[in-house]
């Protein structure tokens, strides 16, 4: 076990990639796991909260997406472990280094939280676009992989949300 620039520790691993690459990856890694609970909570934020004659299917609507952030959730962390990092995924982990702005918690029509969730969905699919670029530069394929499937429902939900906002 190594301590890694940011204090860290990172464990051994047969996977060939280098540590130095592996400590960038962990961190980046980190920061994603951090949003993707923070907008997992926001979404279910809204599933909760939404108000108006478009409640069930929004209700539905958001629960669905927050299950969909739960399974990334995992992925994201355990890839984390099989770099050999310690997946920081506390909710006070979350709240303190997501790159999402705080949710509106006075929401409670059906368009206000669309348009909350839609300004999150887009800043994260930024986020996740910019980390498939950085760790295909960094040579590690399977986590730019990794965040091409996740980028892709990202990118699908958010033109659910903004169908919902055309008039």
């Amino acid at each position: 076990m190594v301590a890694t620039a940011n204090k860290q520790k990172i464990y051994s691993t047969r996977i060939d990639l280098a540590e130095d690459v592996r400590v960038k990856v962990i961190d980046l890694l980190n920061q994603t796991l951090a949003a993707t609970l923070d907008l997992k909570t926001q979404t279910k934020q809204a599933h909760w909260n939404v108000k108006g004659l478009d409640f069930y299917q929004l209700h539905e609507l958001f629960d669905e997406m927050s299950g969909e952030l739960e399974e990334y959730v995992d992925m994201v962390a355990e890839r984390v472990t099989a770099l050999g990092g310690i997946a920081l995924g506390t909710a006070r982990i979350a709240a303190s280094a997501s790159i999402l702005p705080e949710y509106p918690l006075g929401a409670t029509s059906g368009v206000e939280h669309i348009t909350a969730l839609a300004d999150r969905y887009a800043a994260y699919g930024k986020h996740v676009r910019e980390a498939i670029d950085t760790t295909g530069d960094l040579g590690d394929a399977d986590t730019s992989d990794m965040y091409t499937e996740i980028s892709r429902t990202i990118d699908k939900r958010l033109w659910f949300l903004e169908a919902h906002l055309v008039k």
